[in-house]
């Protein structure tokens, strides 16, 4: 009896085992459902994922609109929903489209990076932290790095607080996080150097500035484009 119970134990647990085997192991962020509040550029910072390739993952033209609900792909291993197509017409338009010459999107260059606040550097760029975190007196002002739009004005990233995330081309973007308050709107044009936001410690436990740059989606170390 006892030899059956140790039998019927290791199956069952063999079992356990093959079955969590099974489960794909993207399960948990394949898809996001958008939430209100949300937009793609702020999906696509959460995620690390870049703004283009999101977009184009999940068909979605400019101006990026998403909508609350909506499921979207978040990652290259996720299934690709396609359109069903039947009959003649489909496969000439499709063919059409084909044949038309892809137009060159061309990368503005970024202008002179600046330093977002005057303060003391408390944690540099590392593998567990991507940007830079600058200590001053809560309400200082916090300026843009560098020409762009402001593509994200809210508090919908957890651990972000208070954020902004400014677009300066199609490769670059910023970000200015636990801010106590914001001073420009999403859509909003900045010149570099403009009063964007007051220095807070929303979503943290101090006042500080957390600084990132990313480029094509990826966070990059911050000191190797502002002035030294």
């Amino acid at each position: 009896m006892r030899i059956f119970f140790t039998c019927l134990c290791l199956v069952l647990l063999l079992y356990g085992c093959t079955s969590k085997l099974k489960q794909s192991r993207y399960y948990h962020n394949s898809y996001y459902i958008v939430k209100k509040g949300d937009t793609l550029y702020s999906i696509s910072w959460r995620y690390g994922v870049d703004s283009k390739t999101l977009a184009r993952w999940n068909n979605i033209s400019r101006p990026y609109t998403i909508y609350p609900g909506q499921k979207l792909r978040i990652n290259s291993t996720a299934p690709i929903k396609r359109a069903k197509s039947s009959g003649k017409s489909s496969s000439a338009k499709s063919k059409s489209v084909s044949n038309k010459p892809r137009k060159l999107v061309k990368t503005v260059p970024v202008g002179d990076w600046r330093w977002p606040v005057r303060g003391k550097l408390l944690s540099k760029f590392s593998g567990s932290n991507n940007g830079i975190d600058i200590v001053a007196k809560e309400g200082t002002i916090i300026t843009a790095t560098s020409a762009g739009k402001v593509v994200y004005a809210g508090n919908g990233l957890r651990g972000y607080g208070n954020l902004l995330i400014i677009k300066h081309n199609a490769s670059f973007f910023s970000a200015y996080a636990h801010n106590r308050k914001l001073l420009v709107a999403e859509g909003a044009k900045v010149k570099t150097g403009q009063k964007i936001a007051e220095l807070g410690s929303t979503g943290t436990d101090r006042a500080k500035l957390h600084f990132e740059i990313r480029k094509d989606g990826n966070p990059v170390d911050p000191l190797k484009y502002l002035p030294r």
